[in-house]
């Protein structure tokens, strides 16, 4: 504070002096300025010439990344929505949904006729005059296996499970045990035209049959098995039962996934007599147009890298940008799909071609031959997945987008970036050298304009005392 006061004093102080005719005559503000700016010039402009290539090449780095993660996020929203797979659809929409199921591409058609849905059990217990009716305390029991008519048939493989009941618990505070045993069967507490009734729900499929057991004599009134005069079974638990292409199967629950070789049935109501038609949709043309898409894409890429690698480009000595140029020229012939036995196993497979400029164009010809010799394939490199045309292009983006790896244009932004900020730290230093060098000036000139004012002072005193003693002669 005390230096900027005196500067400005100074400063103050010579352009009065210079304004009122004394000292020089040479406005040494001004002089000071200059002179301090011209010491500090050729430094200035190699900040200014390094920030503005830095800036470049941050730009057209960021640039080549920016159409890396268009192509990799559209490419992957593409894979994700199904609509280059073999999708399953049902003629009869009512009887089931279908997907696919893991990387496998299903082709042909089935007959599908659905003649029971799986079940769970539902058991309402005996009523009581409110939620908050006390029932005692103890253990119940839970056992599962197959309940049929008044017999049951204890599944050995399903453990039993135990749930205290504390004293002076609730029928709402059973319902919070069972629940909170997490033992695969839920309940709640309903009012009914009855009062209070304890209602509880198995999981789907024949084995997940239950009843309900308790030694102690305050919680029999909830225990119940079959022929037993404590509460009502509402539902009986069953497995789906289904034929494919005519033959009789079943499962555990209404969600399938083994009956055809890659999709996923959920099953969701009966067609008995009247079997309907799983089929799956061909996505030879939808590839195609994809695949065009893809060139499109990958040329944008590429155009950008030759522009900015080239002779005098922003990025020609960048080590990042050179790396993932060498990876993308590879992509034709690497074999996306390992260990595939089809014809569809390269990205040349599917018509990419590398041209000599590094750009790529399609061989439709090529992408025709290798959709009628291996459908299934093609299909199944336009999966999710670590391998497939997806799982390539996330891997180039992810490893050129790193900023572990030194040869990425991750590595390459981030240096960049952090060499613009040492340079706009030594600008700061720079600029704080040149205002001191200037106040010093200022403060000398200053000095000096007072002593030469003095002295012309004096030498007008002088004159004026000879030109008196002149006339005085």
């Amino acid at each position: 504070m005390t230096t900027t006061s005196s500067t400005t004093s100074a400063t103050t102080t010579s352009s009065l002096v210079t304004a009122l005719g004394g000292g020089s005559g040479v406005d040494m503000t001004a002089l000071a300025n200059n002179l301090a700016q011209a010491q500090f010039a050729s430094r200035n402009d190699r900040l200014a010439a390094k920030s503005d290539k830095l800036d470049a090449q941050i730009s057209a780095a960021s640039n080549i990344k920016s159409l890396m993660l268009g192509l990799d996020t559209s490419l992957g929203t593409l894979v994700r929505s199904g609509s280059l797979a073999r999708t399953p659809s049902l003629a009869n929409a009512a009887v089931a949904g279908a997907s696919l199921s893991g990387s496998s591409q299903p082709s042909g058609s089935y007959s599908l006729e659905v003649t029971q849905l799986a079940s769970r059990q539902q058991l309402a217990s005996a009523p009581f005059a409110a939620t908050t009716s006390p029932v005692g305390s103890g253990t119940l029991t839970l056992k599962f296996g197959t309940v049929s008519g008044s017999s049951f048939a204890q599944d050995s493989a399903h453990a039993a499970v135990d749930i205290a009941i504390p004293q002076g618990a609730t029928l709402a505070d059973v319902a919070s045990a069972i629940n909170g045993a997490d033992a695969g069967v839920s309940a709640y507490v309903t009012t009914t035209v009855d009062g209070a009734q304890l209602v509880l729900k198995g999981a789907e499929g024949a084995a997940n049959g239950f009843v309900l057991e308790s030694a102690d004599a305050g919680l029999s009134v909830l225990a119940w098995s079959p022929g037993s005069a404590n509460g009502q079974l509402m539902n009986t638990a069953t497995d789906a039962a289904f034929k494919i292409d005519g033959l009789s199967m079943t499962a555990k629950s209404n969600t399938v996934t083994d009956a055809i070789p890659g999709v996923k049935l959920q099953l969701t109501a009966s067609n008995t007599g009247a079997p309907t038609t799983v089929s799956f949709s061909d996505p030879s043309s939808a590839i195609a147009t994809s695949m065009q898409d893809f060139v499109d894409a990958l040329n944008e890429v590429v155009s950008a890298l030759n522009t900015a690698t080239s002779i005098g480009g922003d990025l020609a000595n960048d080590a990042g940008a050179r790396a993932l140029k060498r990876s993308l020229a590879s992509l034709g012939g690497a074999a996306i799909m390992p260990g595939a036995t089809g014809a569809a196993k390269t990205l040349s497979d599917l018509g990419l071609k590398i041209q000599r400029d590094g750009t790529f164009t399609l061989d439709t010809d090529r992408l025709k031959a290798t959709q009628t010799a291996d459908p299934k394939g093609v299909a199944a490199m336009f999966t999710n997945g670590v391998n497939g045309v997806f799982g390539t292009i996330d891997k180039i983006y992810r490893s050129a987008t790193s900023t572990t790896d030194a040869y990425s244009l991750g590595s390459s932004i981030a240096g960049y970036t952090k060499k613009k900020t040492g340079i706009a730290t030594e600008k700061t230093d720079l600029a704080d050298q040149q205002e001191k060098l200037r106040a010093r000036l200022v403060a000398q000139y200053t000095a000096s304009e007072s002593r030469i004012g003095a002295f012309k002072s004096t030498g007008s005193m002088l004159t004026n005392q000879i030109a008196q003693w002149n006339k005085s002669s």
